[in-house]
């Protein structure tokens, strides 16, 4: 035993000598918050697991900016964390990753429930999320002006429901292939609202979550990522959010009175040819020089994580890769 324990004694005075910086390492934990029961399976405890990642090098010295990474439906945490390769950003960029795990007994295709009533209003899921961001920022000592919640799916409509209704905890939305906040009146109208956008007025579930947070939560910038022959989440979905968003950050193309899935005038628009022949067109919109809203629209592209590992579902080797575009929105929006 002490044999063992001077071994491992060597190893760490040699880590601290020669400045090697610690592994990357997976970590488990649990939240549950008392606003976090939902309205369609009240009787679910409100508590969930999740998964972090403590990237190479990490030091409790020097606060990290956290990336939260919320899973589509009929992955897990571990399968989304593969398919995105956040490992690698993570070690590049120095983010500690949060990924919320969905439970089977709260939704059986382990899709989060971003149509549930309460979660829209920032309360079940969204509330237990939230409570997730508080620990882990507080375990990790994570910058809290510097959180990033991102997802795909029905994980990205829940990271477009955090950043509208948590402003105060989330710096920075990234959706890819997701609905608006609210963008649907119930379970029984989600299927619809993904195959041809929102049933329900986005715009003004922008001004109500304005109204109900504080004006220096805002801007929260929203990077939108979406695959022109999606057949599960209609691109239209893309353009409401978009709207949504400028609306909520206030941005004067947020306030044109136009159909909710007709594209509003961009600041900034360019097509580029990406390798393997597919295209990519950038769209910006900017508040006195800073982004508010990146949208990206990949033609060619279906339901699945872009650029992501194609041994596993949803997810498309072929450029533009994804996780790449959030960190580089990462930099862009808060740094």
């Amino acid at each position: 035993m002490f044999g063992k324990l001077w071994d491992r004694t060597k190893a760490f005075v040699s880590r601290m000598f020669r400045r090697e910086p610690l592994p990357g390492r997976f970590e488990t934990g649990s939240e549950w918050s008392v606003h976090g029961f939902l309205a369609i399976a009240p009787f679910v405890l409100p508590s969930r697991d999740y998964l972090v990642y403590v990237p190479k090098g990490h030091s409790r010295w020097r606060r990290a900016p956290l990336l939260v990474l919320c899973h589509g439906c009929k992955q897990t945490a571990e399968e989304f964390a593969q398919g995105t390769r956040v490992t690698d950003l993570a070690d590049r960029q120095g983010f500690v990753v949060l990924l919320p795990r969905q439970k089977d007994s709260a939704n059986p295709w382990r899709c989060w429930n971003w149509f549930d009533a309460r979660t829209m209003q920032g309360k079940g899921e969204a509330a237990i999320i939230a409570e997730q961001i508080r620990a882990v920022s507080r375990r990790y000592r994570c910058d809290r002006k510097r959180v990033l919640v991102a997802g795909m799916s029905a994980g990205g409509a829940m990271a477009a429901a955090m950043g509208a209704r948590h402003p105060e905890l989330v710096s920075a939305v990234a959706v890819h292939s997701g609905a608006a906040c609210g963008a649907a009146k119930s379970a029984l109208t989600a299927l619809a609202v993904m195959q041809k956008g929102p049933d329900q007025d986005v715009l003004k579930i922008a001004d109500e979550a304005r109204a109900h947070a504080s004006p220096d939560a805002f801007p929260v910038p929203l990077l939108a990522v979406y695959g022109s022959v999606d057949t599960i989440v209609a691109p239209a979905n893309g353009i409401a959010l978009v709207r949504q968003y400028l609306r909520l950050n206030q941005h004067p193309a947020g306030t044109a009175d136009a159909p909710l899935t007709a594209w509003p005038v961009a600041d900034r628009e360019e097509t580029n040819d990406l390798p393997g022949g597919r295209v990519a067109t950038v769209r910006e919109w900017r508040i006195n020089g800073r982004l508010v809203v990146r949208h990206v629209d990949v033609v060619g592209l279906g339901h699945a994580w872009s650029g992501g590992d194609a041994t596993l579902e949803y997810n498309d080797a072929a450029p533009p890769d994804a996780t790449a575009l959030v960190g580089t929105f990462f930099t862009d929006a808060l740094c």
